[in-house]
């Protein structure tokens, strides 16, 4: 480039820089922002503690035949309500029928017998009395009425099997509850080993769940007990959110508790009962027993706050002259998908960076002065 060109351009940019200042076009300057802080305090919390479960009504029963034969009639459908007492399945009564029948007439057979059985006894009884028959005959006559008398017993007993058996022929419901499937159909040929259906108690549902042995600790540690006898009434109330997020609206208890912690597991199983009156809960439905823990007197951060260096937990503690330094913590999950409760790093009325904190380097400045107001 020649020096005329030189000139030319220096000169040109000297009366644009000019020309804007003379109309009074200021230059924009860049103002940084603080970074959003928290300061620490300590309150009240309640941790809702969540543990994936399956419900099952408390007095779930399968309903299965005692008797074989074809099955005449099914007299309810899947999802019926039933009340205990009411007839579920019909099955061919015709065999057990005949059965009672023969027995009846057996038993008849054998009243007969033993009724001339006493009265051949009683008579060489009073003839033995009188020395008028051997003792040989009277021995005779006396064992010939005890064994007509057990034919009779013996009767009777298979009189009582033959009604039992026809009362099988009829299966009803042995609890209150809601019918499941229903396999079979009518025609079908049962025994005693085919599944007919399950009558599910759900007047109450029981909610199975896995505790593990860390959040065992802690609740314990809160001074509630799993003793199985006083568990019930010093269970707090307990939630149950169901597999689409919605929450049951009755609260529950936990009612029973196994007193050993599964080695492979390191967990313990329990169940909270909840009532079930307008039948909204359905054994086999999936969702979660919601535990509220209470804890007094601590200091909750956002998770956002928190730096994960491979094994260790750290935040970004204000200074003075508003840089961060970082702090080493240990912190609680509550379980909430936000926060945490910090055990050891943190004191009251430290603040610390939380958006952005992960961005964040040694003595970097957090904070900076508002930017003027025209």
């Amino acid at each position: 480039m020649n020096k005329k060109k030189a000139l030319k351009l220096t000169f040109a940019l000297s009366a644009l820089v000019g020309g804007m200042t003379s109309c009074g076009n200021n230059v924009p300057q860049v103002v940084p922002t603080s970074y959003e802080t928290v300061t620490i305090e300590k309150s009240d919390i309640t941790v809702p503690m969540k543990f994936s479960s399956k419900l099952k009504g408390e007095t779930d029963v399968t309903i299965t035949p005692q008797v074989s034969g074809q099955l005449m009639r099914i007299c309810v459908t899947e999802g019926d309500q039933v009340k205990k007492g009411q007839v579920l399945f019909i099955i061919d009564q015709r065999n057990a029928q005949l059965e009672l029948e023969s027995a009846q007439a057996s038993l008849q057979s054998a009243i007969a017998q033993e009724n001339s059985a006493r009265i051949e006894y009683e008579s060489n009884k009073n003839l033995y009395e009188k020395k008028i028959v051997s003792k040989y005959t009277f021995d005779t006559a006396e064992n010939a009425y005890n064994q007509a008398k057990a034919s009779v017993a013996q009767y009777k007993a298979q009189v009582n099997r033959a009604k039992v058996n026809l009362g099988y022929c009829t299966i009803t419901a042995p609890v209150a509850g809601s019918i499941g499937e229903i396999p079979v159909r009518t025609g079908d040929q049962v025994s005693p080993s085919t599944y007919l259906t399950t009558v599910s108690g759900n007047a109450n549902m029981d909610a199975e769940f896995s505790l593990p042995e860390t959040i065992l600790s802690m609740i314990l540690s809160e001074g509630f007990s799993m003793d199985p006898s006083a568990l019930a009434k010093v269970s707090p109330e307990v939630g149950f959110v169901m597999k689409n997020g919605t929450e049951y609206e009755h609260k529950g208890k936990i009612t029973r508790a196994t007193g050993v912690v599964n080695a492979s597991t390191g967990t313990i199983s329990l169940k909270a009962t909840f009532p079930n009156p307008k039948g909204q809960l359905y054994s086999g439905m999936q969702g979660s027993v919601v535990i509220p823990l209470e804890e007094k007197a601590v200091m909750v951060i956002p998770q956002e706050a928190v730096v994960k260096l491979q094994d260790k937990q750290q935040v970004y503690k204000v200074q003075a002259d508003s840089t961060a330094t970082s702090v080493e913590v240990t912190t609680q999950d509550i379980f909430n998908g936000k926060d945490y409760i910090v055990t050891s790093g943190l004191n009251v009325g430290d603040k610390i960076v939380t958006v952005g904190a992960n961005n964040l380097h040694e003595g970097q400045k957090v904070l900076f002065p508002a930017a003027p107001t025209e």
